[in-house]
């Protein structure tokens, strides 16, 4: 099978995006992951369907498969490279558009200017069957782990999937690979979770680095910059409007609280267009 794939990127956060609308195929998990693979395939963090919409308030659906194979939720990051895929193949005229994803939830996206997209996330969620964990919470967000007899404070919310947050002094020197694979796998996560470090240098601004389930540290993780915002807003110590700071990049978020939407705004672009057999 010949396949048509177009390279995009946000923030070095790294997408194959297959428009399923005009060249549906099916691709097992196992080609998935070697399609991913950066010295024998393409190399990416995540692989995103474009799909027809699967309920009547949405633009199109929208499916994401990690490195690994495994389908997730969400992705952030993804959100806006879909945006920006569909609107430069005219796909859609819509300068805002709506999209349903395998979770359930509907995110809206539009054009922000200079290249950027905005993109409307699912409200946070803090209840402990709405992570989903294992344990039952009082809501509060934050829980204490013990992992290999280690203890660590975190914050725990969905975002549209699973976010272990943890306060850290220094994200230069944060053990990200170390603890992330530790808590990824922990016994409280049925769904395994995407562990992220964040330094918190001033109400308006924060720095974060991501492991994610399935693939590993990544230069940037939208869904991780929302998780770690939502924490850093329940506990106060940030403001309702921020920038986070990934390796790969700037975002910038809001949220005024409970019963509000969460927007992100953040760049995505298209790197190359090419072929594959598999």
């Amino acid at each position: 099978m010949r396949l048509h794939f177009t390279k995009m990127q946000g923030l070095g956060n790294d997408f194959v995006v297959l428009d399923q609308l005009s060249h549906p195929c099916f691709i097992s998990h196992k080609q998935i992951s070697e399609m991913s693979d950066r010295q024998t395939g393409i190399g990416f963090d995540q692989l995103i369907y474009i799909e027809a919409p699967v309920r009547p308030d949405a633009d199109f659906h929208y499916r994401v498969f990690n490195a690994d194979g495994r389908e997730i939720e969400h992705c952030g990051n993804g959100a806006r490279c879909f945006y920006r895929y569909v609107r430069d193949k005219r796909l859609t005229w819509k300068k805002t558009i709506k999209v349903s994803t395998e979770a359930g939830g509907l995110i809206e996206m539009t054009q922000a200017g200079q290249g950027m997209v905005s993109v409307t996330m699912e409200e946070p969620q803090f209840a402990s069957a709405q992570i989903p964990i294992t344990e039952q919470g009082d809501n509060s967000s934050l829980y204490s782990l013990t992992v290999n007899d280690e203890c660590f404070d975190v914050g725990l919310v969905s975002v549209g999937n699973p976010h272990c947050v943890l306060l850290v002094p220094d994200v230069k020197v944060a053990a990200v690979k170390r603890i992330g694979q530790l808590i990824r796998h922990h016994s409280y996560f049925p769904q395994q979770v995407n562990v992220g470090f964040m330094e918190v240098v001033s109400p308006t601004r924060a720095k974060l680095r991501v492991y994610e389930r399935g693939v590993g540290e990544t230069l940037a993780c939208g869904t991780g910059a929302c998780a770690a915002f939502a924490i850093g807003r329940s506990q106060g110590w940030l403001d309702e409007r921020i920038r986070i700071e990934l390796p790969g990049g700037t975002l910038q978020l809001i949220w005024k609280g409970e019963q509000h939407q969460m927007i992100m705004t953040g760049p995505a672009e298209t790197v190359f267009e090419g072929h594959i057999d598999l």
